[in-house]
């Protein structure tokens, strides 16, 4: 069954969200595991892979579009991942940035979301634990 870790930021701006997604990315790729990092739409996956290059000198974290057709430990995308790469070996992880659940979640072993302090992040994040709690998800919480 797939387990949901919820990040609680203490800060407001989309800034810090995505500087927290870097570095969990970073963490979860040096742990070895396969990461997919879904994004809102394609302008927000855009910048998250730009964020990835830029976000500490001293980082690497391997990765791209889910669309690029490159095998990299990390994907990021927006749209529904093809049923081949669902089920490949690796698919580990998903950490959601969107503001909704994709319908295929519960195809990764983890799923990571990030919460700030920003009104519009809290309600949908609020609606997306309720949402894995009444399936019967094991759903945890890290205030930082």
């Amino acid at each position: 069954m797939t387990h949901v870790d919820f990040y609680i930021l203490p800060d407001t701006t989309r800034e810090a969200r995505l500087d927290f997604a870097c570095r969990l990315a970073e963490t979860i790729y040096r742990k070895g595991y396969r990461l997919h990092v879904h994004t809102q739409d394609e302008d927000e996956a855009q910048a998250f892979d730009e964020r990835l290059w830029t976000f500490r000198e001293d980082s690497y974290v391997p990765h791209a579009l889910s669309d690029s057709g490159h095998d990299v430990p990390v994907t990021i995308g927006w749209q529904a991942l093809p049923e081949p790469a669902l089920d490949a070996p690796g698919s580990e992880a998903m950490l959601n940035l969107s503001l909704t659940i994709p319908e295929w979640f519960s195809r990764f072993e983890r799923v990571a979301e990030i919460i700030n302090q920003h009104q519009a992040i809290l309600t949908a994040k609020r609606d997306c634990w309720q949402t894995y709690k009444q399936r019967g998800y094991p759903v945890k919480a890290h205030k930082l």
